[in-house]
């Protein structure tokens, strides 16, 4: 492995205390591969523009052919490496659409043609929606890419944080691009929704479900112990009480209309994670659960980099050291920051480890973990909120069983 080249203070967990040599690694099957690193909103919560992290300056706008080629061939190599049937490729920025559709169908086709003939490729796109058009939705569909929107409700208040550089709302054109996708099909892949405690969460579930998404993920805003999240009162990691958990409350008022809905037509990602998790599958999600992380982003200059979200903890925390010139997919999982999120419960806080819901919560989001100068080895800042949205839905899961009983096992 190189030399991390991290900017800001190296924490001591994990880059100072673990040691990822003996560790078994888990292959990757995700592989986020930024298009274009700018974006044309302003949004006021932004991980990647409001950050402590501002490499993006420093990065090519757009990524080179070159760049995507050798992407294409470091994929390739890790998939024929470790026999995968099947990766999933998220073209990201910025806003990816940013270069037009062009970009995303080259870096598709060069992965496919990389890749053994029988690992099949899923890309999708995720987008804020205001370059989305008909003819773009096209193109994309013919290479069998699917769209993403990123939105925080859906009227123009609840969007009012996500106007252009001039301030202008992107509401009108988000708003026609969720109106085309929704006539898409199978091409629609959801909604991602950054929770704001601002809005009724009432309000902005129903107004995201008159969308017509197949799917929403509510995301928690990226915060941690250095930087808290709104609505919440800065404390020393792990000096959490139960209450109050606004974001918890929040979700826990979004579960109960959507488990009360009729025939539960819209998948919410993080509820159906938890009930699966609390019904003894394994995880899929970054949010929740204790699987391991099988995820790296690819930046525009080539840069191999742990997921964005760091960004939101000090400069240079997703930085790996690496790029696809000179270093293998491998040589990326021995980095301590990509193997401390495989190790499960043993990478987690000991709170977190003594904990009745830590099968199910998995101690949250990585990002969420951090504190300054010592690391990631804390529960999340939003422990008190995981554990009362867990809690929750355990009783209606509970309330709905056959007998009215819990199982012995019920962390509610």
């Amino acid at each position: 492995m190189t030399a991390d080249t991290t900017a800001g203070p190296v924490p001591h967990w994990p880059h100072r205390a673990l040691d990822a040599s003996d560790l078994t690694p888990v292959p990757l099957r995700q592989f986020v591969l930024k298009v274009h690193s700018r974006c044309n909103l302003a949004c006021d919560y932004c991980y990647i523009y409001r950050s402590p992290d501002t490499s993006w300056r420093e990065r090519p706008a757009r990524v080179a052919e070159e760049t995507m080629a050798r992407t294409a061939d470091r994929i390739g190599e890790h998939a024929a490496a470790h026999g995968l049937d099947r990766i999933r490729v998220e073209l990201h920025g910025g806003e990816p659409l940013l270069a037009g559709p062009g970009p995303l169908l080259a870096y598709t086709r060069a992965v496919r043609r990389a890749v053994p003939a029988d690992c099949e490729v899923l890309p999708t796109v995720q987008t804020n929606g205001t370059l989305l058009t008909g003819a773009v939705l096209d193109r994309l569909g013919d290479e069998g890419i699917r769209v993403g929107l990123s939105l925080d409700g859906g009227n123009a208040r609840l969007n009012g944080r996500r106007p252009g550089h001039d301030g202008r709302p992107s509401w009108p054109a988000a708003s026609r691009a969720a109106a085309l996708l929704a006539r898409r099909g199978a091409q629609y892949a959801g909604i991602l929704s950054t929770i704001d405690l601002a809005g009724d969460p009432r309000e902005v579930y129903t107004s995201l479900l008159a969308l017509d998404p197949p799917g929403v993920d509510f995301l928690l805003p990226h915060a941690n112990w250095g930087t808290p999240p709104a609505g919440k009162r800065p404390a020393r990691p792990g000096r959490h009480r139960p209450h109050p958990a606004p974001y918890g409350q929040w979700l826990a008022e979004v579960f109960d209309l959507w488990w009360h809905a009729d025939g539960l037509r819209t998948r919410v990602r993080l509820f159906t994670e938890i009930l699966a998790l609390l019904l003894g599958s394994r995880s899929t999600a970054e949010a929740v659960g204790l699987s391991p992380m099988a995820a790296i982003v690819v930046d525009t200059d080539g840069a191999i980099e742990q997921v964005d979200s760091l960004k939101s903890a000090y400069a240079g925390a997703p930085e790996t050291g690496l790029d696809v010139f000179a270093n293998s997919f491998d040589e990326a999982l021995r980095h301590p920051g990509v193997a401390a999120r495989q190790l499960g419960e043993q990478g987690l806080a000991p709170e977190c480890r003594g904990c009745p819901v830590l099968r199910v919560c998995g101690g949250g989001n990585y990002a969420h973990r951090y504190a300054p100068n010592s690391g990631f080895l804390h529960p999340s800042v939003y422990c008190a909120d995981l554990e009362h949205l867990i809690r929750h839905i355990a009783r209606r899961l509970c309330d709905a069983g056959d007998n009215g009983h819990c199982s012995p096992t019920c962390p509610h």
